[in-house]
């Protein structure tokens, strides 16, 4: 009897045994095959662009703006003069595409730059309806005000000739960029902006 007692607790030891065995065997493969597959990513990561994102917005380079997104570049890093994001940069440009990519990224919607302004004030005020649109159905803050106190829509309410001073002094001095505004084109669009808004 004591040997047969002896037999089951030598087989049940040896099936304990064996199933620690295959346990610890099936967590070394797990763990190797997560350390090959993070090796992979190591491998397949994608490298920052050399240009850098502000550029790339501005000079519609789509192409690096989806390596910078890929790369995993700060979507909403400030740039040092102005204080706008590459989204700001993309609505005051008039880059819907690039805009498109950044907030399908992740990028902040109301983020405001030095002087206040948001994504949503910028393509406002420099009328890019397209923008706007997609801004809005994205559920950005429509009630930010800027350091001038005005919302999105406070921005394109008013008669103008009032602000037409601003946009040439704006035009002048951020034509070098490449931002080429049409006083015409503006002049129409504004009132389809504050209705966009309202």
């Amino acid at each position: 009897m004591k040997s047969k007692t002896n037999r089951l607790n030598q087989f049940q030891i040896t099936k304990v045994i064996r199933i620690t065995f295959l346990t610890i065997a099936l967590m070394l493969t797990s763990c190797k095959e997560n350390k090959i597959s993070a090796q992979d990513n190591i491998k397949t990561k994608v490298e920052t662009p050399k240009i850098d994102i502000h550029t790339a917005v501005i000079t519609d380079n789509r192409k690096v703006v989806k390596q910078h997104i890929e790369a995993g570049t700060d979507i909403n890093e400030k740039e040092k003069m102005g204080g706008s994001t590459p989204l700001i940069s993309a609505a005051l440009f008039g880059k819907t595409e690039i805009a498109e990519m950044l907030i399908d990224a992740g990028a902040n919607l109301n983020i405001q730059n030095n002087d206040g302004s948001t994504a949503l004030i910028t393509a406002a005020f420099f009328c890019r309806p397209q923008i706007v649109k997609i801004l809005l159905d994205k559920g950005v803050d429509k009630t930010i005000k800027n350091n001038y106190n005005q919302t999105a829509y406070d921005a394109v309410v008013g008669s103008f000739e009032a602000v037409k001073p601003s946009y040439e002094a704006l035009g002048k001095m951020l034509q070098p960029m490449g931002l080429k505004l049409d006083f015409q084109y503006l002049e129409k669009t504004r009132p389809e902006i504050a209705a966009m808004l309202k």
